[in-house]
C-alpha cells in the first residue's frame, strides 16, 4: 500500500526520485518495473507493473462500443509507458506525459494504495483547496460510503 504526500523535485532531464520508504517495495513487488499513464484530472498515475497489468486486462475487454469505455481504453492504455526505476530510485517521465501534466520543477506524489499520482505541485494546491473549500453541493456520499468511520 503506497500512502502518503510526497514532495520531490523534477531534474533536468524528466526524472523524478522516488521516496527512499517506497524504494524496497517497489523493488520487491515489481523489480522496479512500472507503468505510468495520464488521468483525466491531468495528472499521471504510476503503477508497479503487476499492478497496471491487472487494470490494463480489464480496460481492454470494456466493450468497444461503448464511448466512455473507448475514451477511458484511449487515456489510459493509450498513454501507458513503461518506465524502470534506476538503481538511485529515478524514474524517467517522458515529455509528452510531463506536458499532459504540465509537471514543472515541483512535484507532488500522492500515495493511493495500488498506485502513486504525480501532480505539478502548483496544481496539487490549488485543486486540494478546492475540494477542502467544496460543501456538500457536490453531489451525495456514495451509498458504499455511508457507514465509513473516519
Amino acid at each position: 500500500m503506497f500512502r502518503g504526500v510526497n514532495n520531490v523535485k523534477l531534474d533536468a532531464k524528466g526524472r523524478i526520485v522516488i521516496p527512499t520508504r517506497y524504494r524496497d517495495r517497489l523493488q520487491e513487488r515489481c523489480g522496479g518495473q512500472l507503468v505510468v499513464t495520464v488521468d483525466r484530472d491531468h495528472c499521471l498515475l504510476l503503477y508497479p507493473l503487476p499492478e497496471w497489468e491487472e487494470i490494463e486486462r480489464k480496460l481492454v475487454k470494456l466493450p468497444s462500443f461503448n464511448a466512455q469505455a473507448r475514451k477511458l481504453q484511449r487515456l489510459l492504455v493509450g498513454h501507458a509507458t513503461e518506465v524502470e526505476m534506476d538503481s538511485a530510485g529515478r524514474v524517467l517521465l517522458p515529455p509528452p506525459l510531463r506536458e499532459f501534466a504540465r509537471l514543472d520543477k515541483g512535484v507532488v506524489m500522492i500515495g493511493q494504495g495500488n498506485k502513486f499520482e504525480i501532480w505539478d505541485e502548483e496544481t496539487w494546491n490549488a485543486r486540494r483547496e478546492d475540494w477542502l473549500a467544496e460543501d456538500d453541493a457536490a453531489g451525495p456520499l456514495p451509498a458504499e460510503l455511508e457507514s465509513l468511520s473516519l
